[in-house]
């Protein structure tokens, strides 16, 4: 289960390789980015209907199939976020587009790792690999706005042998359960931070 769900979301090579030698691993999701309540969202007065594009990406390409996984999740996280009147797939009304990209990269990769936030659990010892995530939330909001753009970043963690926890984490199930939490959480916090944008209607 841990080494197909990490196969199809393409976590880091690193992580998929020792648990391919190793067989046993347990998955963390890092704790420094917290799910937000959608009661927390500033919301718009009147509400508009946007046009929902999600991408997920393996170090900035495009990746199919972890798109396809998780599309339906963001579609619906964005929908409850009571933030915009309907949520479509096709083209609304005044052409309101909302992009999220969510872009899946190793930590490993000094360029990416460089750029995330202090209290991301980084230098962990022995068999631990570390996946970083960026999401990117650009909205549109009609024909003549400037676009509105947010960003968060996430981490997931992988142990292997008798290596114990990351400080800072939480243990997932299994690799779909890390991958989905990551992905909720991170999403709220990019959706909370254009809902609180001045610009944002």
């Amino acid at each position: 289960m841990i080494i197909q769900s990490v196969r199809l979301l393409k976590l880091s090579f690193i992580a998929f390789a020792a648990m391919m030698l190793v067989g046993c691993a347990s998955i963390y999701v890092d704790n420094a980015t917290k799910e937000i309540s959608s009661a927390q969202f500033k919301l718009p007065e009147p509400k508009h209907p946007v046009m929902l594009v999600f991408e997920f990406q393996t170090k900035g390409v495009a990746n199919a199939k972890a798109t396809d996984y998780l599309k339906t999740r963001v579609l619906d996280q964005v929908k409850g976020s009571g933030i915009f009147s309907e949520v479509s797939l096709t083209p609304v009304p005044e052409n309101r587009v909302l992009s999220i990209t969510l872009n899946n990269v190793p930590l490993t990769d000094d360029a990416f790792a460089k750029g995330f936030v202090t209290g991301l659990t980084f230098g962990l010892a022995g068999s631990t690999a570390s996946d970083g995530y960026i999401c990117t939330a650009r909205y549109l909001g009609g024909n003549t706005q400037a676009a509105i753009e947010k960003q968060a970043r996430h981490a997931i963690h992988v142990t292997m042998g008798a290596k114990g926890a990351p400080a800072n984490a939480t243990k997932a199930a299994n690799g779909d359960e890390a991958v989905t939490s990551m992905t909720r959480q991170i999403i709220s916090n990019v959706l909370n931070d254009l809902s609180h944008d001045a610009s944002f209607q």
